[in-house]
């Protein structure tokens, strides 16, 4: 039986090599979409949020396994997260645009007020980094997703928890 992560590998293969047959005119385009997504959730912008997005888009908290599909899947991971931290601030650390997406680097931080993930809130500041790819769909010219990464040093484990029934992955 193959590994999982193998078997991922093997499936992305030919998206990743259609990734790389980019060309960097590109890079303006996806550029100019990453700054209207950002400020969109600056600005608790839904509907500004999913138009930059495809329509089978696809958000994943990789390290849980926690997943969201189409609009209506971001939508409720947006309202879930922008409920549950609802001074949530993302301070840019970090950055790479090119043809194939975005990579950005943030430090979050927010007041945990509301329940997200199955987690119950302390009521207290939360601090996380995140790593987010932005996956660039050139013939939609939008994205089709986020795939986040996110390390919480103050959770024993580093990560938040798995959904019922998902095991974490690492």
């Amino acid at each position: 039986m193959t590994h999982p992560l193998i078997q991922e590998s093997v499936d992305k293969r030919q998206h990743v090599r259609d990734l790389l047959a980019q060309t960097p005119e590109d890079y303006a385009a996806v550029r100019d979409l990453w700054k209207a997504h950002s400020l969109a959730e600056d600005a608790r912008d839904i509907a500004g949020l999913m138009a930059t997005l495809t329509e089978d888009c696809v958000y994943e908290l990789v390290q849980t396994g926690h997943r969201w599909e189409g609009h209506e899947g971001a939508t409720r991971f947006y309202l879930g997260l922008l409920g549950a931290f609802p001074d949530i601030d993302f301070a840019l650390t970090g950055i790479v645009v090119g043809p194939q997406g975005v990579c950005e680097e943030a430090v979050v931080n927010g007041t945990f007020t509301s329940p997200w993930l199955g987690m119950e809130p302390s009521g207290e500041r939360v601090v996380w980094r995140n790593v987010i790819f932005f996956p660039w769909d050139p013939r939609a010219r939008l994205f089709t997703g986020e795939r986040v990464y996110s390390f919480f040093p103050d959770l024993a484990q580093g990560t938040l928890p798995a959904p019922d029934g998902v095991p974490p992955r690492t």
